[in-house]
């Protein structure tokens, strides 16, 4: 066997077997395994040059650590090994010094097996079987289809890197949770690049003998990474070219696309009402209008129903073949603040930028109701966005000021900067109108969030436990957290006026801020409404804790918005 080092430009290590060490196996058969980053001629390492620039299709296969001897594939890489003669394991082992082991989390690229498995990425998955109750607990997620989806995104992410075009994917057990890692993390925002710096992105599928069952649940792994995927995109989206309208637009286009790709058996449709500026004026929406009066840009409120008003027919028992009076709606509320400086009480220029996302609850819910009627959920669907800008300038909102929110309340603006719970104010008042059987709020709303759970989990607040169980159920199955805050009446107290009915900003400044936030949405619910908020804020970027979510806009939590929609509509 001839050992030979590639160019160190290339930051990795080749072992090239010759046919007279090893019978059958072709000259140009090769194992490629990722080393430690290095310097050559004064150059930093580029990771654009990581790899050599592979064509062709790719494989995505897992291996488990075996105590015993060699690999232990998954079933997808023992059909690899067995249509390759035994190569894909001689191969790994070779690259891994005999060990063929690999790191849990790790990847090692081999390529040239013969014509149908030219690339193939093995990614190591640990020890077979082995679960901890306790890490579970710890954690507060499903660690097996969260441990498939890191790994999926691993694999895919080595095959991109090398250039390749066409990837089939092994399910490792689970393939919606292996659609779900593999299309996130081969997400990037590049749709303001020049071609030469775009990255073409592979074509994903799964592995052609997987059975129909495999397949349909592949298949709608792929439709929640792209609905998340596309709230990625708002959120990445500059605030120039993410206005208002321009959001609505982007809205419009999405759901048109989707019902054209839907099968005739999803196609219950999205109605989508942009209700314009004249419109919330003529609903006294005067808490949202207060933040959008500092922009020249006009508010929208946006509103998408999907299955709304339609007749349910019955299922079973009594009355088959009957219709039912049409459900009462579940309602979905998205904070859309396009880009908050925070008006007269202005942040600070530091990473102001970042908030071009502060609509990262509008777009997490515009992409969940577009999931649904692609997966074609039956359930009654409202989903309300208001939409603006919160800008200083003559005509904003000062601090001090008193506003009148849509239900006749009076809410004293201490802070500009705390504006979205004052357009959710009003996006909540109008949703009762429509008798909903629960509402959900999602929003960037506050710093505090951030402070008390970092990235970890989206803060859920709920004045029902029973809803609030739900989403955090859905959080597990996700691997998207959410954790349960508090909603106690002292945190109402705080939030009093002394000229006014409420404040919009708690009396103790920061000390719990993300609570008395919760506590001044739950004054505009009432008492006999379902109805939680979650505050997303620490969520709102990645910065690569996952695998599959690189660093840039989350789009969190998406995915656990549909599987709660899903759940609710099963009860």
């Amino acid at each position: 066997m001839a050992l030979q080092n590639f160019p160190r430009r290339f930051g990795r290590l080749c072992f090239l077997c010759s046919s007279d060490s090893f019978s059958g196996l072709p000259v140009h058969a090769s194992a490629v395994v990722r080393v430690a980053p290095i310097r050559t001629a004064g150059r930093p390492f580029s990771d654009d040059q990581s790899h050599v620039e592979l064509k062709g299709q790719g494989t995505v296969v897992g291996c488990y650590d075996n105590s015993g001897g060699g690999p232990v594939w998954t079933e997808v890489g023992e059909a690899v090994d067995a249509q390759t003669g035994g190569k894909l394991r001689l191969l790994l082992e070779i690259a891994t010094g005999g060990s063929g082991k690999v790191k849990k989390g790790d990847s090692v690229l081999l390529h040239g097996l013969n014509d149908q498995h030219t690339h193939v990425a093995v990614v190591g998955l640990g020890e077979k079987g082995q679960r901890s109750e306790n890490e579970a607990f710890m954690e507060d997620i499903d660690v097996g289809r969260q441990g498939v989806r890191c790994a999926a995104a691993v694999g895919a992410r080595c095959l991109q890197k090398a250039g390749v075009k066409d990837i089939w994917m092994d399910h490792f057990g689970d393939a919606e949770a292996s659609a779900e890692g593999s299309a996130l993390g081969l997400f990037k925002y590049a749709g303001l690049k020049s071609k030469e710096k775009t990255k073409e992105v592979p074509s994903l599928k799964l592995w052609s003998s997987s059975p129909p069952l495999l397949q349909d649940a592949w298949g709608r792994g792929l439709s929640l990474a792209s609905a998340q995927n596309f709230a990625r995109e708002l959120m990445e989206t500059p605030s120039n070219l993410m206005t208002p309208a321009l959001f609505v637009e982007a809205v419009c286009k999405r759901v048109k696309d989707a019902c054209s790709l839907s099968p005739p058996s999803h196609q219950g449709g999205i109605e989508v009402i942009p209700r314009p500026l004249s419109w919330i004026k003529s609903q006294k929406m005067g808490a949202f209008l207060s933040v959008a009066r500092g922009s020249n840009e006009d508010p929208w409120f946006l509103e998408l129903r999907y299955n709304f008003g339609k007749e349910k027919k019955m299922t079973g028992g009594e009355g088959v073949g009957e219709n039912s009076p049409p459900p009462p709606p579940l309602v979905l509320v998205g904070k859309g603040v396009t880009f908050d400086t925070g008006g007269i009480s202005i942040k600070p220029s530091a990473n102001m930028a970042l908030m071009r996302a502060d609509m990262g609850g509008a777009a997490c819910v515009a992409a969940a109701t577009v999931a649904v009627a692609s997966l074609g959920l039956p359930i009654s669907l409202l989903t309300l966005i208001p939409l603006c800008e919160n800008m200083p300038s003559g005509c904003a909102v000062k601090p001090g000021d008193v506003v009148t929110a849509m239900n006749g309340k009076t809410i004293e603006v201490d802070n500009t900067d705390a504006e979205g719970r004052l357009l959710l104010a009003d996006a909540l008042c109008y949703a009762q109108s429509f008798s909903p059987s629960a509402m959900v709020d999602v929003a960037t709303l506050t710093g505090a969030i951030d402070v008390a759970l970092g990235s970890g989990a989206a803060a859920v607040f709920t004045n029902s436990a029973s809803l609030g169980e739900q989403l955090c159920k859905a959080g597990r199955e996700t691997g998207d957290r959410l954790w349960r805050m508090p909603l106690f009446r002292q945190y109402s107290k705080q939030i009093e006026s002394r000229i006014a009915d409420i404040n919009n900003i708690g009396s103790r400044g920061r000390s719990a801020g993300a609570c008395t936030a919760a506590a001044f949405l739950k004054e505009f619910v009432g008492t006999e409404r379902s109805w939680a908020h979650i505050d997303m804020a620490g969520v709102m970027e990645s910065h690569d804790e996952e695998p599959f979510l690189a660093k840039g806009m989350s789009g969190r939590p998406t995915r656990t918005l549909i599987k709660f929609l899903e759940q609710f509509q099963q009860r």
